[in-house]
Order: structure tokens, then C-alpha cells, then sequence
């Protein structure tokens, strides 16, 4: 069985091909355009994610089926009639609706939000972003007075023009702040508070369904990227966690029948996915900038090869030495929840070089990923070991370093795709074959004897200095 795995992310549109023999490998990689009209605004041109993922489709050649992962709270609108947006993507790292979170936040909505999608009320979710549609794009305003207003998550839209089938799997919709937790349907009283209109929203299907066909492919699964991470890396009990350090930095732990609540820590109950009727539950932590805080500081200079500048330093780390980076460009997300802080390196001299902003940059990342680790601690038995992968878990020095930092060995593999093979997979299930493992080495970064209390207490400190720093 051959099955082709749509990864439709942040900043580009991947296709892994997997097969029954164990193999899997990228048939195509497409970036697109990020455009940022306004500060705070991210957004993408539907149409341009679209044709990506068809001529990824036409790479991956003869296949049995088809499973497509998406951003998560990246949204849009759409004409019912004809399938033609009405409006860019707005991308989960949008913050234009801050201002209209934080009076619903003074008006008492987010008693609500947690009660119901046991989410805080915060401008990363997508109920925001399709109110904000609604109100300030005047084509999506007339579709709605006309009958024929689609709303939804980016999966929802391909799904609907390469399928004609107006749906959206449970773990994209737990990121909505729409979607009832426990019920796994709309919620009215969420989509009044917010003025989205249930109607205008896709049918919610369970992770592994029939989606319908492309081209007569069958697409048997649908799933939010992190998810799809979480089991490609076959995390299934309890206790399991992985890291992708993509744009963000996403952790996830799974929890299984339970729905582990802890709005005062920034966690985020989500669906993992739901297979044969089976709901099965996980704990989200995220921070905001990871790769994309390595994407500026390649752009502005401060990086200029990714492999030589980043992937060793020796001698003692950047922060035992004073010299702190806090990865807030876009804010700060778990535990603290600020969109108002700010990214901030503290500590530099006439003394400091290039390469040891390269140094703190990582610890900067690590030690916030180590934060969420130790957030989601409290609340879910961590294992032993965490798996990471994305573009950072390439670094030796950054993977040493997340390992010294949570006090746990890190597990690191040379097959990396593990958010496309994890949509592979899902999708194979749907008929009913277990894909195995891809061949990889595994490399185990094991915590070593450092001062880990005194660098996560000095980075604690630089992090309240980033704090309440923008005017939003």
C-alpha cells in the first residue's frame, strides 16, 4: 500500500509518500508566501496553499489513499456556490484580534471558553479570526446575508474544493475555541459569544473517516499537524510527549480518556484523535517562535549557516555566562500567556560575538520548551524520555542542552517527518494497515551534571523582563 501524506504548514506544503515495505520520502516541498499587511497580521493566499498541495499530489504519483494535516488554528472564508475565497488565510500567529479578546475577557467570556472548550480566550485560537471575517471583510458579510458563507479551518477549505466535502476532523476543531471538549460538536453558547454562525461551519468528522476522493484516491484522514506529529513519533499512553520545533515550538503529552484541565499553567486540553469512536485526549503546550526566532535572526545576520552556526559550541553555555535571548517576537505562550511581551537579549558586552547570540538563541528556545515540559509535569506523568523532531532537533548542541535543561533524555531521529508519517499512518488505518516504522537512527542526548536550577532561575528572570513590554 502506497499513501500520500499532505503536511500543509506554516511555511511550506510537503508530501511524503510511505508504503507497507517501510518506506517513505518526500516526494515534494513547496514554501509559499507569508504576508504581513500590518504588525501583528500573518496571513496566506489560500489559493496559492492549494495549487501547492495539488502539485504536491501530482509528485507523489500512483497512490491508495490520502491523509491531510493543516495548520490547526489557521482560518478563512469562502463562497458555498463557487468554492472562491473570500478572504486570505489568517494564520494562527495573527494577533489582530487581540483588542476584541481582551473585552471579552473584561465582559467575563472566558469562564465560558474554559468551562466549554477548556481554552483561555486568546487571539491564537480561530473563533476570533472568523468573527473578525465576518466584520471587516465586506465579501464575506454579503455570503453570509446571501446564504452562502463557508467558514473554517484551512482543511476544511481543501477538503471542500478537492473533495466537495464541507468537513473538519475533532482536533482541528478542539482548536477553534467553538468545539465543545467533551461532546466533540459545535458549541451554541461558544459561537453566540463569539458571533460566528454555526451554520456556516463544516460538519466535524472523526481524525480517521472518509473524507471522500481526490482524482478517485480515497482521503481517509484529516488531523492537525501536532497531532499527527504526536503519532507519528507512536506516542499512545499516558505519559507520552514529543516536541516538534517547527515555527513554534509544540509539545504534547498524552492523556487518554482523561481531559487534564490547567488554564492556570496556559495547558490546553485538545483532542489527539479519534479512531473507530474512540476519543483520545492530550495536554498542548506551546511557544510561539522557535524556528521563525531562527529565520530572523538568519535574516537579520546574526545566523548565516544553519549547520555551522548552530550545531556545536563548546566550553560553558551562554547563559552560565550571563547572556540570555527570550523568544518572544510573536509573545510569550506557556506557561505565561502574554501576547504584550517581547523578545529581548540581556547580558551582552563589548565582548560578545556573534556566535554567542548563535549559543543563547538556542538556550533561549530550550529553556522555553523546558518551561512547558515542567508546566505539563504537574498534571500528566511524564516518561522518561521525550522525542523531538523538526528542523532544530538537528543540533547537537540544542538537543543536549533541552536534555540538560528538563533533566530527561531527549530522543532525536534521523527520520524526522514524523508529522507527515504520522498523517500516513492515521490515513492507513483508515484502510485498515499499519504502516512500520521507517529505517532510522535514533540519536539519545542524556542530561549532563550542570547548575540546571540557577540557569532556569536566570532565565525565569529575563522572561518577566520581556513581560507587558509591547502597547497592544
Amino acid at each position: 500500500m502506497r499513501v500520500a501524506a499532505i503536511d500543509q504548514g506554516t511555511t511550506s506544503t510537503r508530501v511524503l509518500v510511505a508504503d507497507s515495505a517501510g518506506k517513505a520520502h518526500i516526494a515534494c516541498a513547496i514554501t509559499h508566501r507569508q504576508s504581513h499587511r500590518q504588525p501583528g497580521w500573518v496571513e496566506h493566499d489560500p489559493e496559492e496553499l492549494l495549487a501547492n498541495i495539488q502539485r504536491c499530489l501530482e509528485a507523489a504519483g500512483p497512490v491508495d489513499a490520502i491523509g491531510i494535516d493543516n495548520q490547526g488554528e489557521s482560518c478563512l472564508a469562502w463562497d458555498a456556490r463557487t468554492g472562491a475565497a473570500l478572504s486570505p488565510v489568517i494564520v494562527w500567529q495573527d494577533n489582530r484580534t487581540a483588542d476584541v479578546v481582551a473585552q471579552l475577557k473584561e465582559a467575563g467570556g472566558e469562564a465560558l471558553t474554559l468551562e466549554r472548550a477548556a481554552l483561555p480566550l486568546d487571539a491564537y485560537f480561530s473563533a476570533s479570526k472568523l468573527a473578525w471575517i465576518i466584520g471587516n471583510i465586506p465579501e464575506a458579510k454579503a455570503a453570509l446575508d446571501g446564504g452562502y458563507l463557508r467558514l473554517g479551518t484551512t482543511d476544511a477549505f481543501f477538503l471542500d474544493r478537492l473533495t466537495g466535502t464541507f468537513a473538519t476532523d475533532v482536533t482541528t476543531a478542539s482548536r477553534t475555541s467553538l468545539m465543545n471538549l467533551e461532546t466533540g460538536q459545535w458549541d451554541e453558547e461558544l459561537c453566540r459569544l463569539f458571533g460566528v454562525p454555526l451554520a456556516c461551519l463544516p460538519e466535524i468528522m472523526p481524525t480517521v473517516a472518509d473524507y471522500g476522493r481526490i482524482n478517485g484516491v480515497p482521503v481517509r484522514a484529516a488531523v492537525v499537524d501536532q497531532q499527527a506529529a504526536l503519532f507519528g513519533h507512536g506516542c499512545r499512553k499516558p505519559g507520552d510527549v514529543k516536541i516538534t520545533f517547527g515555527t513554534g515550538a509544540f509539545a504534547l503529552a498524552v492523556t487518554g480518556d482523561e481531559i487534564a484541565r490547567a488554564p492556570d499553567k496556559g495547558l490546553l486540553p485538545t483532542v489527539a484523535w479519534s479512531i473507530g469512536g474512540r476519543m483520545t485526549y492530550a495536554l498542548d503546550g506551546g511557544v510561539y517562535d522557535a524556528g521563525s526566532a531562527v529565520e530572523w535572526a538568519r535574516r537579520i545576520g546574526i545566523v548565516t549557516d544553519l549547520v555551522a552556526d548552530l550545531d556545536w559550541f563548546e566550553g560553558p553555555s551562554a547563559i552560565a555566562r550571563g547572556i540570555v535571548f527570550v523568544p518572544a517576537l510573536s509573545g510569550l505562550a506557556c506557561p505565561h500567556w502574554d501576547r504584550s511581551a517581547a523578545s529581548l537579549f540581556l547580558g551582552m558586552s563589548a565582548a560578545t560575538t556573534r556566535a554567542d547570540l548563535c549559543q543563547a538563541l538556542l538556550e533561549g528556545i530550550a529553556l522555553s520548551a523546558a518551561d512547558v515540559i515542567d508546566a505539563m509535569d504537574a498534571h500528566v506523568a511524564v516518561g522518561g524520555s521525550i522525542a523531538i523532531d523538526g528542523g532544530l532537533a538537528r543540533s547537537r548542541y540544542f538537543a543536549q542542552f533541552l536534555a540538560d535543561m528538563i533533566g530527561r533524555d531527549v530522543v532525536a531521529s534521523s527520520f524526522d517527518e514524523r508529522t507527515a508519517f504520522g498523517t500516513a499512518s492515521l490515513a492507513a488505518l483508515g484502510s485498515r494497515v499499519v504502516l512500520p516504522e521507517p529505517a532510522a537512527v535514533s540519536r539519545r542526548f542524556t542530561p549532563r551534571a550542570c547548575d540546571r536550577a540557577q540557569m532556569r532561575a536566570r532565565f525565569s528572570e529575563a522572561v518577566s523582563r520581556a513581560k507587558g513590554w509591547r502597547v497592544l
